[in-house]
């Protein structure tokens, strides 16, 4: 029986395939403040705006591939059973192969409807103010916004109770409730964050440290699991 590897991934990870982060310099709230584009409140208030930042990174995400660190990801299945859970809008780890994949906030190739997220499918153009969805009611971003719940939260920390090795890649561990899933693993589990920009005092002491970026902090602690 393959023992059990959580990979938790955000932002960074999919930086090294040229996908914008949100909070680093020239990162993607540069120009827009998060009310204006990431929140419920935006899309009642100013929803043209939001609807526009989406567009431009839904094209962006359709030019670009999943990057080595993706690929490697995908071979720890070989060894594992790998669940990704990720904080990334992106379909990155689907392409690269991944096959338990969880999205926390989201997923930006869907499309649902304003008034019933499950009514929810693939979606690779722009949307329009004018869409509907099936029901009637506007199209929207498939995406998890602040002000909004995060439906898959408490299959994600179910998911890491059993884990015999978390790994987090490429996020600021900021974003919460997802970054509290650090805090779920169990004490037998081996932990490892790897991150160019944290240091020893960001991260629980049980935590190793890989102080890389994504794809080669990955080769990094494919060697140590072997």
């Amino acid at each position: 029986m393959k023992r059990k590897l959580v990979v938790f991934s955000g932002a960074g990870l999919s930086a090294e395939s040229g996908l914008s982060t949100f909070r680093d310099q020239n990162g993607l709230w540069e120009n827009h403040r998060i009310e204006d584009v990431a929140s419920i409140e935006a899309w009642h208030n100013n929803r043209e705006t939001l609807l526009h930042f989406y567009n431009l990174r839904r094209k962006q995400l359709l030019e670009v591939k999943p990057n080595q660190a993706h690929l490697d990801i995908y071979k720890l299945e070989m060894d594992f059973d790998v669940v990704v859970i990720t904080q990334n809008v992106d379909d990155l780890h689907e392409r690269a192969g991944s096959s338990k994949i969880i999205h926390l906030h989201g997923e930006l190739l869907s499309a649902c409807s304003s008034k019933n997220k499950n009514l929810s499918f693939r979606w690779e153009k722009d949307i329009l103010i004018t869409d509907k969805a099936p029901d009637g009611h506007a199209l929207r971003p498939d995406i998890v916004w602040f002000g909004e719940d995060v439906p898959n939260m408490e299959f994600a920390f179910k998911t890491v109770e059993d884990a015999d090795f978390f790994i987090v890649i490429g996020t600021s561990l900021q974003v919460y409730p997802a970054a509290n899933l650090i805090y779920e693993v169990p004490s037998s589990c081996q932990c490892f964050v790897i991150d160019p920009h944290l240091n020893l005092n960001q991260i629980p002491k049980h935590f190793e440290l890989i102080q890389k970026n994504a794809t080669e902090g990955i080769k990094i602690l494919m060697e140590r699991l072997q």
